[in-house]
């Protein structure tokens, strides 16, 4: 068994809640959908691809520091109505979590499969973001590597991100857990479909970082 850590660090990031043009919203941390797409990203698979072997590894985040929200405002000139209209102009509402910091994990028994996301983390494919093209990581993803570790005792022992001594808040799956999360894919991206997998809520108290 081993646990892939990928810190998630930078200005800003978003991670969709909904894909309504005129209101982009952010959770507060990744899906596990949105966490599979950066995989993705970094390894190189298209949309249409496969995601089965993924898709299977248990996932958790840890949120170091929540960061603040922030809005912000696009013009669209032109935009085709539901109709088929033209409606002149739409100002879309984006939203964005500034300096957060998350550390991501993917438990999985496959090592093979592990290393090999570890080293697209290294030299990735395309470009990966945080969420939205223009939230950049400014933290290397490939930073917090590979531990022969269960995916909660990973996040517990990984070294913060941020200087504190609070008890951090994480989201794991688990299969008895009482939350749902409808983030779970069930076919290549292209298709758009995903169903409910359960998660808990609770709080940890990782490492301080070494002096």
């Amino acid at each position: 068994m081993a646990t892939l850590l990928i810190p998630l660090v930078g200005p800003l990031q978003a991670w969709g809640l909904d894909a309504k043009f005129d209101l982009r919203q952010t959770a507060p941390e990744p899906s596990k959908s949105a966490a599979i797409g950066l995989l993705c990203c970094c390894l190189g698979r298209d949309r249409s691809e496969s995601l089965e072997d993924l898709a299977a590894m248990p996932f958790g985040v840890r949120v170091d520091r929540e960061g603040s929200l922030l809005r912000d405002f696009h013009t669209v000139q032109d935009v085709i109505a539901a109709d088929g209209s033209k409606v002149k102009t739409l100002v879309s509402n984006r939203w964005y979590l500034t300096d957060a910091a998350m550390l991501i994990g993917f438990q999985s028994d496959d090592r093979d499969l592990v290393k090999k996301i570890h080293q697209a983390l290294q030299h990735p494919h395309w470009t990966p973001c945080l969420g939205r093209r223009s939230c950049l990581p400014t933290v290397p993803l490939a930073a917090g590597g590979v531990v022969n570790l269960p995916l909660l005792e990973a996040l517990q022992q990984a070294e913060r991100l941020v200087a504190g001594d609070k008890d951090l808040r994480a989201v794991i799956e688990d299969s008895t857990g009482t939350q749902q999360r409808p983030d779970q894919p069930l076919a290549p991206f292209s298709k758009r479909l995903f169903g409910i997998r359960r998660v808990r809520t609770l709080s940890i108290k990782p490492c301080l970082p070494s002096t």
